[in-house]
């Protein structure tokens, strides 16, 4: 699918800060301020958040790459924006901050029912981190790096941090980084399993594209319920994992596209899936 218009000229600075266009079934969302290493401010967040629902809801649209400009990924979130408050601060403006902020954004990423590719092209600090973390396959660049920098500033993590690094490293590595706060390679974060490929910068963007391509070409609705049960699978015990897995399969066998596949299976040729 060809991009739109106003995707290709953007018009106010919140399309240039954060860049969209889809293209052949593939969201493409980019984060625009290299000035700042894409530190996220208050707009640029509800506008992210946005577009993932937004493909979420949009039938044409088939996979989401998340990606950045500059030499940063996502430095985090930028503490000089957001809406004023007009008052002093009084106890639970902090946790509301961070519902409605850092955690609204990994969420997004999390429950978006379509496949979400990161492709970090730079460092990947905070927040920024845990964004390319919560995203369902995660591509680097040989220079990227990430860095749980919270405990440098004296704060607990935000964003999801202590909820996701355990489920991907285990509770002893997530705690290694979050209490040292070290730099990681993007090598080592491939070795840890943070990180699915680590590539030249130069291909990051071509094999993101590949990537993109092949899951835009694949069964929508049956990669959007594998992601439900995967992302839940850790917080389920066996007997419901296994009933959510047998009631995925009823809901998926009423698709176009599972039909498609058993039907081109007998057939003896390529599936052409639909994303219905």
């Amino acid at each position: 699918m060809p991009s739109s218009p106003d995707d290709s000229h953007p018009s106010d600075p919140l399309d240039v800060l954060v860049l969209h266009r889809t293209d052949n079934g593939v969201s493409w969302i980019t984060l625009n301020r290299p000035e700042a290493m894409n530190a996220v401010t208050w707009e640029q967040r509800e506008r992210v958040i946005s577009l993932l629902a937004d493909a979420s809801a949009d039938p044409s649209v088939r996979a989401v790459v998340l990606t950045a400009t500059g030499r940063g990924f996502c430095a985090g979130a930028d503490l000089r924006s957001g809406p004023a408050t007009g008052g002093e601060r009084v106890a639970g403006d902090v946790a509301r901050t961070i519902r409605l902020g850092a955690q609204r954004l990994v969420a997004a990423v999390l429950d978006c029912e379509k496949p979400v590719i990161a492709a970090v092209n730079g460092t990947a600090a905070g927040l920024g981190a845990h964004l390319a973390f919560a995203c369902d396959l995660v591509l680097a660049a040989e220079s990227a790096t990430f860095i749980e920098v919270f405990v440098r500033r004296g704060l607990v993590p935000d964003g999801g941090g202590a909820y996701l690094l355990p489920r991907l490293i285990g509770p002893h590595r997530a705690k290694e980084l979050l209490f040292l706060g070290d730099t990681l390679p993007a090598r080592d974060a491939e070795r840890l399993g943070l990180v699915n490929r680590v590539l030249p910068d130069a291909e990051l963007t071509s094999v993101a594209h590949d990537w993109a391509r092949r899951l835009a070409g694949g069964p929508t609705r049956a990669l959007a319920l594998t992601k439900h049960l995967v992302n839940a699978a850790q917080d389920t015990d066996r007997a419901t994992a296994f009933a959510a897995e047998a009631m995925a399969q009823e809901l998926n066998m009423t698709t176009h596209d599972a039909q498609e596949g058993v039907r081109s299976f007998v057939e003896r040729r390529p599936p052409k899936y639909l994303g219905r």
